[in-house]
């Protein structure tokens, strides 16, 4: 039976299970009932046949018939009362235990059947006993003169038969309520297996052990960030990754709407299906996708998964400085070519006047060799960016300029991050000059040590910011033309306070003047003197 029980489905087994118990519950409380039932009735009928018997002794002149041994006075009153009352016997003896009246006349003058001693001495009796009639319950009362001594005792008894007639009419009466109440439970259990199977999709337990396993193993064993929100919007759960990647904790039922995300993380949560969505968050750069989840037809939520990229983004901007230097690199080679097989022309067609004025043009031509070579700065990484950056800038029409006011002396001990600022602030301020109305366009570049502190400021000849967009920029997606432009400035401001500094908008550019960010990056150079 175990192992037949052990190959049926859980839920089958849960049903018959539930169906065993009702029915046990159902029995014993029946049992119960019947039983509680049967020891009314034989109380009953003791007080019934106890009533009948002080009635009887309280019979006028019955004490001083029996005193006088008056038996046929005595049956008579005895039969009469048994036929009044329906009783089994009425039973009248004297005060040596001799039957005066009998329903069976061959009994009389015999002692009775059952011990006499209690009533004679005055106590009232009830019980159930086996007499020459069979079982009854009997009620035993002392009988009394006039002169109030004890001269016998009567005897009055109801078939026992009786008790169970009417216990099987009651039993009768309930037995339908408690079938009624079986069926009840069975039909409660039958259903309560159907919720349960819906709820679990057919798994067995065993299933769903092994789910929950897998579940832990792969959830905490990957990679990537993992967020299931239901569908109350509540996060049902997240794994150690996606709390470290959105850098704050995370607890299970917590409500979206008290969750702390960024704006772009938020829309694609409050959106249907996204995929690979460039995101921000602390000091991350996240790829984020965005899955619904359905079973059967019925909406159970959805999965965001989350992928740093933050390094990757890193090496990106660090990859794209190096390849417009090369690019620089390239075409000042190619220029200085041209150059020279200029002057090599001139020269060899005898022009020497046209060559000296065409040498002293060269000369007066500033260009990214000025900044490649500039003494203020140090940092050969900072020079070459610039230098490359100032080739980009004047294939956009506008001119980039390092401070004459700048002075960097040490190197860089966290060139990947100053990178990144400096690239992101440069980046977006040429776009900005090269898509003003304002020309020429220009942009300005301070670069100032304080100690282990650099202090970079850009400046564009930019059409401006209002206002109400100085914070609006550094959020991902929001930019001063427009949305959905990347993440540069988010990046930038993201990276900066990673180290512990900062990057602010100091002048707004919308009255004429330059539009300025100025960013401090604390702890990116060398300490003096090293």
């Amino acid at each position: 039976m175990v192992a037949r029980l052990r190959g049926m489905r859980f839920t089958r087994q849960l049903l018959l299970l539930q169906i065993g118990l009702v029915a046990l519950v159902v029995g014993i409380g029946f049992g119960l009932v019947a039983w509680l039932l049967d020891q009314s009735l034989e109380h009953q009928y003791e007080q019934r046949a106890l009533n009948v018997a002080r009635t009887v002794a309280a019979e006028q002149h019955l004490g001083d018939l029996v005193r006088a041994g008056d038996q046929p006075a005595v049956q008579q009153i005895a039969l009469n009362a048994s036929r009044a009352t329906g009783a089994l016997f009425v039973v009248v003896t004297d005060a040596r235990g001799i039957r005066l009246a009998h329903p069976t006349p061959d009994q009389i003058g015999k002692p009775v059947s059952t011990d006499p001693s209690e009533a004679l001495s005055g106590r009232e009796v009830v019980n159930i006993e086996r007499g020459t009639l069979g079982l009854s319950a009997r009620g035993k009362v002392p009988v009394r003169d006039s002169a109030g001594a004890i001269v016998g005792e009567v005897s009055v008894g109801f078939d026992a038969a009786e008790i169970r007639h009417a216990l099987e009419d009651l039993i009768g009466a309930t037995a339908p309520f408690a079938v009624g109440a079986l069926l009840l439970g069975v039909a409660g259990s039958t259903w309560l297996s159907r919720v349960l199977k819906r709820g679990t999709f057919g798994l067995e337990p065993a299933d769903l052990a092994d789910l929950v396993r897998e579940r832990e193993a792969v959830l905490h064993g990957i990679g990537e960030g993992v967020l299931a929100v239901d569908t109350d919007r509540r996060v049902t759960m997240c794994n150690d990754e996606a709390v470290r990647l959105l850098g704050r904790p995370v607890e299970p039922g917590i409500s979206l709407s008290e969750l702390d995300l960024p704006p772009r993380l938020r829309s694609v949560l409050d959106g249907d299906r996204a995929d690979n969505i460039l995101t921000v968050a602390g000091d991350r750069v996240l790829v984020a996708n965005h899955r619904p989840v359905h079973r059967d037809g019925r909406d159970l939520g959805s999965v965001l998964t989350l992928r740093d990229r933050t390094d990757l983004e890193q090496l990106t901007s660090e990859l794209d400085a190096v390849r417009s230097m090369t690019g620089a690199l390239r075409a000042q080679r190619h220029e200085f070519a041209n150059r020279m097989h200029t002057v090599l022309g001139l020269l060899q067609a005898d022009a020497q006047d046209d060559a000296l004025e065409y040498l002293r043009a060269v000369t007066q031509f500033q260009d990214a060799d000025s900044i490649s070579d500039s003494p203020a700065v140090r940092s050969a990484t900072i020079r070459s960016f610039m230098a490359a950056k100032t080739a980009r800038a004047a294939e956009l029409g506008v001119t980039l300029t390092l401070s004459e006011a700048s002075w960097v002396q040490q190197r860089l001990v966290a060139p990947v991050e100053v990178v990144t600022v400096l690239g992101n602030l440069v980046d977006n301020a040429l776009d900005a000059a090269h898509a003003s109305t304002r020309r020429p366009g220009g942009v300005e570049v301070d670069l100032l040590s304080e100690g282990t502190r650099l202090v970079i400021s850009v400046a564009n000849t930019g059409d401006g910011i209002s206002p109400e967009q100085t914070e609006a920029i550094f959020v991902e997606g929001i930019s001063s033309r427009g949305t959905d432009r990347g993440l540069g400035l988010a990046i930038a401001r993201q990276t900066a306070r990673r180290l512990g500094g900062d990057i602010a908008l100091t002048n707004l550019g919308c009255d004429g003047t330059e539009t300025v960010f100025v960013a401090q990056l604390p702890d990116v150079l060398e300490e003096a003197g090293t």
